[in-house]
């Protein structure tokens, strides 16, 4: 037996670079990790790994920051943050049993909560969650024994859906889309319109993450400003319950393949057992994918978790697939491309594939590109 007390809890800083994770200089702080004080050297990042993989957890890349906890020998636990999301929580064996867990998660969301995030979730295996409910956190979407998703407060959903509800519009067939739009092109475009021109109204979700060229404020006007044209369409800014593949967590899971198929059937059960009720949506509209296989397997995941009765309390969501429009040369538009364009600077190739705003945009915030 140890005592909780007695154990030093410190700030980690983690940069991410090039070559992956790089620690920061410890900030070792007390009393919930308020008072800085000097830390003896210890084993820093190495240390939290070598913890993380005795306990079968390997390291996201994006995680900013860990709160770790050490008894002046070795490293008795560690909790990461990454933006809102906290993770790799982990307790070495010989002190497991007397609520350090709890304690980490804990100061870990202090130290969110001083960064401005309030609103926290964090990923974990089906057989944790008594003990995250004990810290406060409740499920929102599970699948079977693999993965489940918690946030830090039990009407956070219900509020979202609710201010969704006031968005509704009547209809027997509402199209819902979502778009990451990087940047949002003449494929973009005709996917919307394509929707709209079966349906009776449709809902378009932007992806909220900042890991893209461009910014989610940026994409977010590309894509008000290229359906400003049809009128039965509604643009939803993104929300924590459109999950990022970008950022997704994949520290408890390990096996990539496994960490594609979790991140489909979280982000689908959530869309249809909240998001698609809250707005009467009856199909999800999206375009063929001929080139990234990632983005192919997850469209065909959506036909699972979407359509199959058996997979959700929640009607079914029929899922539509419009073939991607293609340029002059038959190849399909692709934002990829228009990326790869933007870099080499042939800028009359990218005004062929992106509507007339989008084009503006990429203008005048890349002068020295149209030079």
């Amino acid at each position: 037996m140890y005592d909780l007390d007695a154990l030093e809890f410190a700030v980690l800083p983690v940069r991410c670079t090039a070559n992956g994770l790089n620690e920061g200089r410890a900030l070792p702080e007390r009393g919930g990790l308020d008072e800085v004080r000097a830390l003896p050297e210890r084993g820093g990042l190495d240390e939290v790994r070598a913890l993380l993989d005795t306990s079968g957890l390997g390291m996201d890349e994006d995680i900013d920051c860990f709160v770790v906890a050490h008894d002046g020998r070795q490293l008795a636990g560690c909790a990461g943050i990454a933006g809102n999301t906290i993770k790799c929580v982990a307790v070495a064996a010989d002190y497991r049993g007397d609520n350090l867990s709890a304690r980490l998660v804990g100061e870990v969301e202090n130290l969110a909560i001083r960064q401005g995030h309030f609103h926290l979730f964090l990923y974990t295996r089906p057989s944790n969650i008594a003990l995250f409910k004990g810290c406060g956190f409740y499920p929102l979407a599970q699948w079977d024994q693999v993965a489940v998703l918690m946030e830090n407060t039990p009407v956070g959903i219900t509020r979202y859906c609710r201010a969704l509800a006031l968005q509704r519009h009547p209809g027997a067939r509402i199209g819902g889309i979502v778009m990451n739009a990087n940047p949002f092109t003449l494929g973009h475009a005709y996917l919307a319109e394509q929707a709209a021109a079966v349906c009776d109204w449709v809902h378009i979700f932007v992806v909220r993450e900042d890991v893209s060229l461009f910014s989610y404020a940026e994409r977010l006007e590309m894509v008000r400003q290229g359906v400003a044209h049809l009128s039965h369409v509604t643009v939803h800014p993104g929300s924590d319950y459109l999950i990022s593949r970008a950022t997704f967590p994949g520290y408890f899971l390990r096996d990539t393949q496994l960490i594609g198929q979790t991140y489909s059937a979280i982000d689908l059960l959530i869309f249809r057992r909240y998001i698609a009720p809250a707005l009467g949506i009856t199909h999800r509209f999206v375009g063929t994918e001929p080139y990234c296989p990632v983005t192919e397997q997850y469209n065909r995941d959506m036909r699972v978790w979407l359509e199959e009765p058996g997979r959700s309390v929640s009607p079914p969501v029929s899922v539509v697939e419009i073939p991607r429009k293609c340029q002059s040369s038959g190849w399909a538009i692709s934002a990829s491309e228009v990326r790869a364009l933007l870099k080499d600077r042939q800028m009359s190739h990218i005004r062929e594939i992106v509507p007339p705003c989008t084009f503006a945009f990429l203008t005048s915030h890349h002068r020295s590109e149209c030079a």
